[in-house]
């Protein structure tokens, strides 16, 4: 109590079977007339971009700007091109289209557009205005909830290794949360994706920041995972399902205002040496750190256990939700092994000293060394 929390709800969410609709309403309100539609070269062939390309048609005919550019991991060189296309094309505003790699891009292009003559990394982030080009956010994946995060993850090429860049300011004006846009997700996706809403919500709950609200966010969150997840993978065209894991998607992000932890700091360089999913790199290390942790405080992960749905464990809860997440895992195809996604294990060493690098780690509920990383990726190969 003797310290001042910050507590921080703002962004301005529509969810529901076409909600692209909205973008009329962004297009209004924000007084957008020439937006840059940024996503990624997958997107293009797909029933989600035809369904939201055709509405931008209706408001913006023949007006906006597509940029397709965006990796799966996004880099900054994204970005800069990106920002090549938002001039010349004399933008006045962003709609993020996609799943992370396209959203956490089209955040980072905003930070372009305020400071142009800088990189990335050396933008000051204090010194960002309170608003910036009006962008709407609309996902077609249900896993970062980057559309109402105020981060961006960016691979940043001359160090080798992904940056979270957070603000406030980069919060989307609108975020549409549109479960026709997912319907055509593969279930590998599918199940990838979930399983880092999953990974978010559970690291924020046990992340050691007083922040109540965030608690009982994610509690929520990990119940509608489990609850929804298996479905949406077995049956794409579930649409309740798609619904509520867009909706979990969001709500773990919220969460993850606290911060993240350990998963995150393992995960984040097999995307960026190794080319994993971000989800997928989630999914495998997440019941390791659950169980890491618990060696210090099993405790903490009670009320997961219970959202989880788990036999009671007064003894060893961690060891109970870390056991469900691997069936979890296992029930919806994803594998608890590097090995299996060709990662060298002589390059465990190498992963293990980027991961310490990584921030996230910094608040995870135990502290972590290098040793400590190199184990968790020897207990997942």
């Amino acid at each position: 109590m003797a310290e001042i929390s910050q507590f921080r709800f703002p962004t301005d969410i529509r969810f529901g079977a076409g909600a692209r609709s909205v973008l009329a309403e962004f297009a209004q309100k924000y007084k957008v007339h020439r937006p840059l539609l940024v996503t990624d070269s997958g997107l293009p062939g797909t029933k989600a971009f035809r369904l939201v390309v055709d509405q931008m048609d209706r408001i913006w005919p023949g007006t906006y700007v597509k940029f397709t550019g965006v990796h799966p991991n996004p880099t900054d060189q994204d970005v800069e091109d990106a920002w090549e296309s938002y001039t010349q094309g004399d933008c006045d505003g962003i709609v993020g289209l996609g799943g992370g790699s396209a959203l956490d891009a089209a955040k980072a292009l905003r930070l372009k557009v305020a400071f142009p003559d800088e990189a990335l990394t050396d933008i000051p982030l204090g010194e960002l205005p309170p608003t910036l080009t009006p962008m709407c956010a609309i996902p077609t994946t249900a896993g970062t909830g980057s559309e109402v995060g105020r981060s961006t993850v960016i691979t940043v090429q001359k160090l080798g290794r992904k940056v979270v860049i957070g603000a406030p300011p980069l919060m989307a004006e609108i975020a549409i949360l549109d479960p026709e846009l997912t319907v055509g997700l593969p279930p590998n996706l599918t199940a990838w994706t979930g399983m880092d809403a999953m990974t978010h919500a559970v690291e924020a709950f046990v992340c050691p920041v007083f922040h109540p609200m965030c608690d009982a966010i994610a509690l929520e969150a990990i119940r509608l995972v489990r609850l929804y997840l298996s479905r949406a993978y077995n049956d794409g065209a579930d649409i309740e399902a798609r619904g509520m894991m867009l909706v979990a998607a969001a709500m773990g992000a919220v969460s993850f205002q606290k911060d993240l932890g350990a998963a995150h700091s393992l995960s984040h360089p097999l995307s960026s040496e190794f080319g994993v999913q971000h989800g997928l790199a989630n999914a495998i290390a997440l019941p390791a750190v659950v169980r890491f942790n618990g060696e210090s405080d099993s405790a903490q992960y009670e009320r997961i256990a219970k959202a989880l749905g788990c036999a009671e464990s007064a003894d060893n809860p961690a060891a109970s939700v870390a056991d469900f997440l691997t069936e979890f895992n296992r029930s919806i195809g994803i594998t608890q092994h590097l090995r299996d996604l060709n990662v060298p294990r002589e390059k465990l060493s190498e992963l293990a000293v980027k991961a310490i690098e990584d921030g996230c780690h910094l608040s995870n509920p135990r502290q972590c060394t290098e040793d400590d990383m190199l184990r968790l990726y020897e207990e997942i190969w």
